[in-house]
């Protein structure tokens, strides 16, 4: 099974990808900060991380970094979470190891049909 970890500090993003992602059948974890989510992913590495771009406590790029150093079997596919295409964030997000981004807010389809692409799939 797909192991997915939300990280917003958002509840009802983490709340609204959660009951989607379930209801295919992923386990989802969540995490409200980017210290919490370093936390979880050095115990049990996800397969996909969806993260907030703009988080309180860690900046994507060197939450992205900490998460990819951290030695494991498998690297996790980490997708950025926008509020507006911001380009040259993407561009960093992705030169630090980023897979790909979605824009919020999302729904159903748009979430489950970036997790099908080549590179992002189960």
């Amino acid at each position: 099974m797909k192991r997915f970890l939300i990280v917003d500090d958002s509840s009802v993003v983490r709340k609204v990808a959660k009951r989607i992602l379930e209801s295919e059948g992923f386990f989802v974890a969540e995490a409200s900060g980017g210290t919490e989510a370093l936390g979880l992913c050095r115990a049990e590495m996800p397969d996909t991380i969806i993260l907030d771009a703009t988080l309180p406590d860690i900046s994507a790029v060197d939450f992205i970094t900490e998460v990819l150093g951290i030695p494991c079997e498998k690297k996790p596919q980490i997708a950025i979470c926008l509020v507006e295409l911001d380009v040259p964030a993407i561009m960093r997000a992705k030169r630090a190891g980023a897979s790909s981004y979605i824009l919020k807010p999302f729904n159903r389809p748009q979430l489950l049909k970036r997790f099908r692409e080549p590179g992002m799939a189960a």
